[in-house]
């Protein structure tokens, strides 16, 4: 069993946050596959059992990159129904649209059919993990809880 945590970096930070998120999947014994927008396939995607997406905000949403995936990868819909879905985001700026942006990927997720979450309640116990600028150790470590969540729910999911 796999959860794909994908993510778009322009400066680095999403990647960050991405990588301590992938840590948590790991962590619930499940395989991560850390995949940056230009990497990812749509194999990746059918094979995953949950998929958790991330953008720096782009004017209050996504980035172009990452909507660009599920524009192409649209076709795989009915695959993608009744998998996992959760988001996180980076921003410059202490109020700078990131819940806007984890709403833009969670709408995608749900035309994909997903089971959306939110971070756990050990965490923040909203939307998705989001920080400002470079993650710090909160983030991080929220950025864990929510992989560990995405990762543990997909486990109860296969059983």
């Amino acid at each position: 069993m796999q959860v794909v945590v994908l993510y778009y970096s322009k400066g680095g930070n999403t990647k960050k946050l991405a990588e301590t998120i992938a840590k948590g999947v790991e962590d619930a014994g499940v395989e991560a596959v850390l995949k940056s927008t230009s990497e990812v396939s749509k194999d990746d995607f059918a094979n995953a059992a949950g998929v958790i997406a991330g953008s720096p905000v782009y004017f209050g949403v996504m980035a172009a990159e990452l909507k660009k995936i599920f524009d192409d990868f649209v076709g795989l819909r009915r695959q993608m129904e009744n998998k996992v879905g959760a988001a996180f985001a980076t921003s410059n700026h202490h109020s700078g649209g990131k819940e806007t942006t984890i709403f833009s990927i969670l709408q995608c997720m749900m035309i994909y059919g997903m089971i959306i979450v939110g971070d756990p309640m050990e965490a923040s116990g909203h939307y998705g993990v989001a920080c400002q600028g470079e993650p710090d150790e909160t983030a991080s470590s929220d950025g864990m809880k929510l992989g560990k969540r995405v990762a543990e729910l997909c486990l109860k999911l296969q059983s």
